[in-house]
């Protein structure tokens, strides 16, 4: 992993925008934070009274932000802590909420960690990841139009990942996948935190 000069790093993150989950496209089993909207587990039973929205995620353990950009950079970052399983990074609006999403799946840039095979990023080609430390933070910088989204360690102050020449033409959204829960194992969320310029 490329180490981050504090520069490029308060560069990315003096783009932060806050961040909230949209239960409208809530996965059945996942829950939100029902405070702020800032953090998703997954649950052991489909959650009642969901209203049959078609920007519901049917198959998928995905839920979307709020607000969608078509425009400029943006920034987020995500604590992963004590998670198995994840998959973090952005969607496009038109991406499929009927089917499974897998690692091939259009419309999707992301980095995950998927259990004892590791991590990886995936755009339609699923690329392995050597990460020297388990990231406890990951940070998501995305420049709509040089179409490129960059992955960072926030602790360890290093790149994880880009996806740069991307060919945006629609919204994209933040998107987060916590992933199943099996016997309290991965019962850990994903908490969307506020970028501290200052790490």
């Amino acid at each position: 992993m490329e180490k981050l000069p504090d520069i490029k790093l308060k560069r990315m993150q003096q783009y932060a925008v806050d961040v909230t989950l949209d239960p409208d496209t809530a996965f059945p089993f996942l829950i939100l934070g029902k405070k702020n909207r800032k953090q998703v587990r997954c649950g052991d039973k489909k959650q009642d009274n969901l209203t049959n929205d078609p920007k519901r995620f049917k198959n998928s353990f995905s839920v979307l932000g709020k607000e969608g950009f078509s425009s400029g950079r943006f920034n987020y970052e995500v604590q992963v802590m004590g998670k198995t399983w994840w998959w973090l990074g952005v969607a496009s609006e038109s991406i499929d909420r009927k089917e499974s999403l897998n690692l091939s799946s259009d419309g999707l840039w992301t980095v995950w960690l998927n259990g004892e095979n590791g991590y990886g990023a995936n755009n339609y080609y699923p690329v392995r990841l050597s990460l020297r430390e388990k990231p406890q933070k990951v940070g998501v910088f995305v420049d709509y139009e040089k179409g490129q989204v960059s992955f960072y360690d926030v602790k360890a102050k290093s790149h994880i990942y880009s996806f740069y020449g991307c060919n945006f033409t629609e919204k994209l959204y933040p998107y987060f996948n916590p992933y199943l829960s099996c016997s309290g194992e991965n019962s850990a969320p994903l908490v969307i935190s506020s970028v501290n310029h200052t790490q």
